[in-house]
């Protein structure tokens, strides 16, 4: 069994389509698929349905795929050690990251790692389920490591290194009723509209535990993933908010109250695998992260 077979297989089952792997691997389709048939001729069993819309696991194929990330894991490491000996890092570092996360200066930090590691090839990628997402694919193998806000303990297979964490406000538009109180508590707001994220998003997770502790139900009556945005619907009437300050660097025609008597902290940290050891590349850029961390304020000022 060819390790390069394994690699095309995983990337087929990560992509869901051949046309995609392909393009991620560098190479022709007809090559992927070449492989994929030899896998399957060698393992006596179908891996992947094929339709003309999609590309999905079957049983066998679903049962492979853990054990060949794991065997791609152990041979990258294998790699590894001999890299590190001789100097110099190669590979892919796959990274995941929030939307629009300023408070961790992303070009700065990858600029540097890739002038440190020319031989590293890194793919970075942003999630439309939050953290949620995020914290599925580092835990099937899809990414090395991710930027994830998860409040709490950190969620089975997950190892987490929190980096930060930020209070969060409401925000209203200027004129409305709870504008001119020095704060409001929880109670106050079980008659607003809100603007939040979708369910599996960090901040979304602080809020909706707030309000079930006070005993508060809450209307969501529109929902973001880009956390620039919230404040500009804010401002048009669209509903409240309850951000981060940084995420409000323009207050225009709009109020920050804090929350009194809540839980309202946003956390971000990095979060890597439990049950794999990172990778050379992946401790490298662990160890520069720290340094390209944006205090709120400056990303305020800068705004």
């Amino acid at each position: 069994m060819e390790f390069r077979h394994l690699a095309y297989f995983v990337a087929v089952a990560e992509e869901g389509s051949f046309t995609r792997a392909a393009a991620r691997l560098h190479v022709v389709q007809s090559g992927v698929s070449a492989a994929i048939k030899a896998l399957e001729h060698e393992l006596g069993a179908p891996l992947l349905e094929r339709t003309s819309k999609r590309v999905a696991l079957t049983d066998a194929g679903a049962a492979l795929l853990p054990r060949a990330r794991a065997a791609l894991d152990a041979a990258r490491a294998a790699r590894d050690a001999v890299d590190e000996v001789s100097g110099g890092l190669r590979g892919t570092l796959r990274i995941g990251t929030l939307t629009a996360i300023g408070l961790v200066d992303l070009p700065a930090l990858l600029g540097r790692f890739h002038r440190t590691h020319p031989g590293v090839t890194l793919r970075l990628t942003v999630s439309t389920r939050g953290s949620a997402g995020l914290v599925d694919a580092l835990t099937d193998g899809s990414l090395d490591l991710a930027l994830v806000s998860v409040p709490g303990r950190p969620p089975a297979g997950v190892h987490l290194r929190q980096l930060l964490r930020l209070p969060m406000e409401l925000v209203v538009p200027a004129g409305h009723r709870l504008a001119a109180a020095p704060a409001v508590r929880i109670a106050d707001l079980a008659d607003e509209r809100f603007v939040d994220f979708p369910i599996g998003y960090g901040n979304r997770t602080v809020i909706d535990r707030a309000f079930a502790a006070a005993g508060v139900d809450r209307q969501v009556s529109l929902e973001v993933i880009d956390i620039s945005t919230g404040a500009g619907f804010v401002r048009h009437g669209l509903g409240v908010a309850i951000l981060p300050r940084f995420a409000v660097p323009d207050e225009v025609d709009l109020v920050v109250l804090p929350v009194a008597e809540a839980d309202l902290d946003w956390p971000l940290g990095i979060a890597t695998s439990a049950v794999r050891a990172p990778s050379a590349a992946a401790r490298a850029l662990l160890t520069m992260i720290d340094d390209h961390l944006r205090p709120p304020g400056d990303l305020r000022d800068a705004g």
